[in-house]
């Protein structure tokens, strides 16, 4: 296996078309499937599927790309220290699920570690995406929940894309509204008593399993509901309609301003916070730091 076929695989991938790829290497398409195909022997799996359509990555070979990837980045980096001696910035990017406080714990660190040694990126997105962004090395880490509803069918998942789960804190359910909401001053919420407000929940695209839901209890049969795909959608909504979500209940009003709150919901249903990584690969200094930050909300 050689640093060249690696690097036609991810091309391969990236194109979905073996002419297109081949245009891109400045190589023949005979040459590069040649050399597809001599790396598909010597790994021994299918990392592309030829249709009449053109090229899919298989499963196997998407695992595989992903790898291959990290390989090819490391070099470029060892390449640009010791080679070009040219001053390379360290990278480091984490996925979540919609939560102010895991976006407040990265903009801590950044501020720790500032900009000049450092590239960082952040996903606020769907569940899906979280997993994929983990999996696919485009994140180091994927901050999400698991409770007792998704807990087994989504460490299938986890186990199935050799990722692992790592607890971080337990938390209690809340009922997130305006502050202005006629319920807002209750002690203690039912869902009986949010009958007749709508429901916000993030919109999972077409991974809209109730198991990829952001929101617990997301099988329960709401009277009104609304879909959002954004933080501030969800909280112009919320003001706009007297709309509400559930909640872990850690609210940062620096970024969600003071005009929210959380008020505790009558169940005793809990959700767990933590951080999905890659098996075998151990954590950067700076996604330990992160952690370090983001467990300071474990009130």
């Amino acid at each position: 296996m050689t640093l060249s076929q690696l690097r036609y695989a991810i091309t391969v991938a990236d194109s979905r078309s073996m002419n297109q790829a081949a245009q891109k290497l400045f190589i023949s398409q005979p040459s590069l499937s040649a050399a597809i195909r001599e790396l598909e022997d010597e790994v021994g799996i299918e990392i592309f599927r030829r249709t009449n359509r053109g090229i899919q990555v298989t499963p196997d070979g998407e695992e595989f790309v992903g790898y291959a990837r990290q390989v090819v980045e490391q070099y470029a980096l060892i390449e640009a220290r010791y080679v070009d001696k040219e001053k390379v910035k360290k990278k480091f990017g984490v996925s979540m699920q919609h939560y102010s406080f895991a976006v407040k714990a990265f903009v801590e660190m950044v501020r720790r570690f500032g900009m000049e040694r450092y590239e960082f990126s952040i996903y606020e997105t769907q569940t899906y995406d979280v997993i994929e962004n983990v999996k696919n090395f485009r994140s180091e880490l994927g901050i999400l929940y698991l409770n007792d509803f998704n807990r087994k069918v989504l460490g299938k998942i986890f186990e199935e894309n050799n990722l692992e789960f790592h607890e971080l804190f337990d938390c209690q359910e809340y009922v997130y509204l305006w502050s202005g909401h006629p319920l807002a001053k209750k002690k203690e919420i039912t869902l009986e008593d949010l009958e007749d407000y709508p429901f916000l929940s993030f919109d999972q695209g077409s991974n809209n399993s109730f198991y990829f839901a952001e929101e617990v209890f997301s099988t329960y049969e709401y009277k009104q509901s609304i879909k959002a795909n954004d933080r501030a959608t969800m909280l112009n909504l919320m003001k706009g309609l007297n709309g509400y979500t559930l909640c872990s209940g850690i609210i940062c009003e620096n970024l969600n301003g003071s005009e929210y709150c959380a008020v505790k919901l009558s169940t005793e249903e809990t959700m767990t916070i933590g951080y999905l990584k890659r098996k075998g690969i151990p954590l950067s200094s700076i996604g330990k730091e992160y952690l370090k930050e983001i467990s300071k909300y474990n009130n």
